[in-house]
């Protein structure tokens, strides 16, 4: 049984009893992909909605919804996972700022844009604890698929 941590606009994959931690999900958004039939799956901790929106090609396009959650798909292909196999989990997308703006409400764009690109990839988004006004930390238990959620002053949750 390995720990391992996902920093900010990275990702991991994991097996047998894997646990995949990222810390601090503001108005990011943290997608687990797992594959019942192998016990497997991965976690990636997103930060923008669209590559799209990006013009510096050196940029690291883990920090995208869309660009993210496709290395994390070709991550689990390469260790057995087909897309086909997968179902998703997600966290964060918090309302961190006070605006009445939906431009400046990243959280609520990075959710939307993350439920849309896992509907284009045909993978069901089994269970989610997005929005709201605080940060997240998740564990992302491989062996069992279960996504525990924690924040603050707030009762544990398991996705």
């Amino acid at each position: 049984m390995a720990q391992k941590v996902i920093g900010i606009a990275d990702l991991a994959v994991g097996k047998d009893s894997d646990t995949l931690v990222t810390y601090a999900l503001g108005s990011c958004v943290g997608i687990a992909l797992w594959d019942a039939d192998k016990k497997q799956g991965g976690l990636v901790h997103i930060m923008l909605p669209s590559s799209r929106e990006n013009s510096n090609p050196a940029d690291n396009f883990r920090k995208f919804a869309d660009t993210g959650i496709q290395e994390l798909i070709q991550s689990l292909g390469l260790i057995g996972s087909p897309k086909n196999k997968l179902v998703a989990k997600i966290a964060g997308g918090a309302k961190m700022f006070a605006t009445n703006s939906s431009l400046f409400n990243i959280g609520e764009r990075n959710v939307e844009a993350v439920k849309r690109y896992l509907q284009l990839m045909h993978i069901p988004i089994k269970a989610s604890d997005t929005g709201l006004d605080y940060g997240r930390t998740v564990f992302f238990h491989t062996d069992t698929g279960i996504l525990e959620v924690k924040a603050t002053n707030k009762k544990m949750v398991q996705l």
